[in-house]
């Protein structure tokens, strides 16, 4: 079963690798790397917002990118409606019916109802309206999704067009650059990450100073260089476009803006056909346009709990449910249970300063996982004090009622008065000296549930 790999994947790569280092990495991501490779397979997450394709391509447009004519439908009748316009401003143009859900592999996916294919190409309004019927209020399963896949609530209907020629382009900070940089190559179309690995000289990278934007050179050498553009009116619509893109780069706070494919069209227009869009979430207060955009139904409930509580989680497909404070101690706490023959079941940090309250929501979204059949708590006291922490474990095991077995480890600041509140507290607790202890109680706890 695919599960979701944690946002701190995401949160390294965009601050520790270079733009090529980044592309030939992703693979924290969009399959194994790491620790997590010996816990689950994993699919693609965003650490940042994350928009469907019909809301980033009128953002787009918003910002004077040229896209493909085309609209959202909600309802079969809809997209009649939709087909039957472009057909209108277009005879005889290919329809193009894509399914609108959070995960890449669409066109080779299926639905739970036995259609095939999450893209449709069409001709006809009533062909259109038709597949919508079978594809609207059913689940999309693809590589990346759950075995459950996600439902379809939307369609996007665009008007097809004939490429001559697919590139890569992207605007994304990078911290080597100590900003912005453009990432462009003529070999797009693809997975960029396959071009890194297989011909990085493929690939240019130009930083942008957040002074002074993208100037005119930059652009045409980027056009000139990196999408390998002779045409004089093709370079002056590229500069135009990439410049439109930093623009829209900056203006929406967005953290990186990938359009893959940017295409040429046999009509002489360059198209960004397809994007994927991340906002900082920092910026949530000054873009409520975009961010009020989120589609929650989607997302997976848990999520959106931990996300309402200061929490960090991620899912994964183990039987020992983590609950620790810090990354790297979540990590190897992981790592702990993986080398004593158990599977964790999540990455839950609870942070520096977690509260009692926050600690209850904690318990509860470990809980509500059915695979969970143990709970592994590793508290280590700094800035968190233990004595705190064990206030916190007893009042959640009182108030959610836990009916697995649940192991304690304290280190740090008051661990002395921490373990004491634990043993007197007359709860069926089991503590801990060390990581490896707990581990190994935690395995041989939940051995045969």
């Amino acid at each position: 079963t695919l599960v979701r790999v944690r946002r701190l994947g995401s949160l390294l790569l965009n601050s520790l690798c270079t733009p090529k280092q980044m592309l030939l990495s992703r693979s924290l991501n969009s399959s194994l790397s790491g620790i997590v490779r010996k816990y689950a397979p994993v699919s693609l997450t965003q650490r940042f917002l994350h928009l469907h394709e019909h809301q980033s391509i009128s953002l787009l447009r918003q910002a004077g990118l040229q896209t493909q004519n085309g609209d959202v439908a909600t309802t079969p009748e809809e997209a009649r409606q939709v087909a039957e316009k472009l057909l209108a401003n277009a005879p005889g143009c290919d329809l193009i019916v894509k399914a609108q859900i959070h995960a890449g592999g669409r066109g080779k996916g299926h639905f739970d109802n036995g259609f095939k294919g999450g893209v449709q190409i069409l001709k006809d309004a009533n062909q259109v309206e038709q597949v919508s019927k079978k594809m609207l209020g059913f689940n999309l399963i693809t590589k990346q999704t759950d075995e459950e896949g996600q439902k379809v609530n939307a369609l996007l209907i665009n008007e097809g067009i004939q490429i001559a020629h697919e590139y890569y382009l992207a605007v994304l900070l990078d911290r080597t650059a100590g900003g912005p940089v453009i990432v462009a190559s003529h070999a797009g179309g693809m997975d960029i990450e396959d071009v890194a690995e297989k011909n990085s000289s493929a690939i240019m990278v130009e930083p942008v100073s957040i002074l002074t934007g993208v100037t005119e050179e930059q652009a045409e050498r980027v056009a000139r260089v990196g999408l390998r553009l002779t045409d004089p009116s093709l370079i002056q619509q590229a500069c135009q476009q990439i410049q439109n893109l930093y623009g829209m780069f900056i203006q929406r706070d967005a953290v990186q803006i990938e359009i893959n494919p940017f295409a040429l069209a046999d009509n002489g227009k360059l198209y960004c056909v397809d994007a994927k869009l991340d906002f900082d979430e920092g910026a949530r207060y000054r873009q409520k346009e975009v961010f009020e955009m989120r589609d929650t139904s989607i997302e997976d409930a848990r999520d959106i709990q931990a996300e309402e509580n200061n929490l960090n989680y991620v899912g994964l497909d183990g039987s020992i449910g983590c609950m620790v404070n810090g990354a790297g101690l979540a990590m190897a706490t992981m790592d702990i249970i993986q080398l004593n023959g158990g599977k964790p079941a999540n990455f839950l940090d609870v942070g520096g300063g977690a509260s009692k309250e926050q600690v209850c929501e904690a318990f509860k979204i470990l809980t509500g996982d059915p695979n969970v059949k143990g709970i592994l708590i590793n508290i280590f006291g700094g800035i968190m004090k233990c004595d705190v922490i064990a206030q916190g474990i007893i009042s959640a095991h009182k108030e959610v009622g836990l009916n697995v077995p649940l192991i304690v480890r304290l280190e740090g600041t008051n661990v002395t008065a921490g373990k004491a509140l634990l043993e007197n507290s007359g709860l069926p607790i089991i503590t801990a000296d060390n990581l490896d202890d707990a581990a190994m109680k935690a395995v041989a706890a939940t051995a045969n549930l």
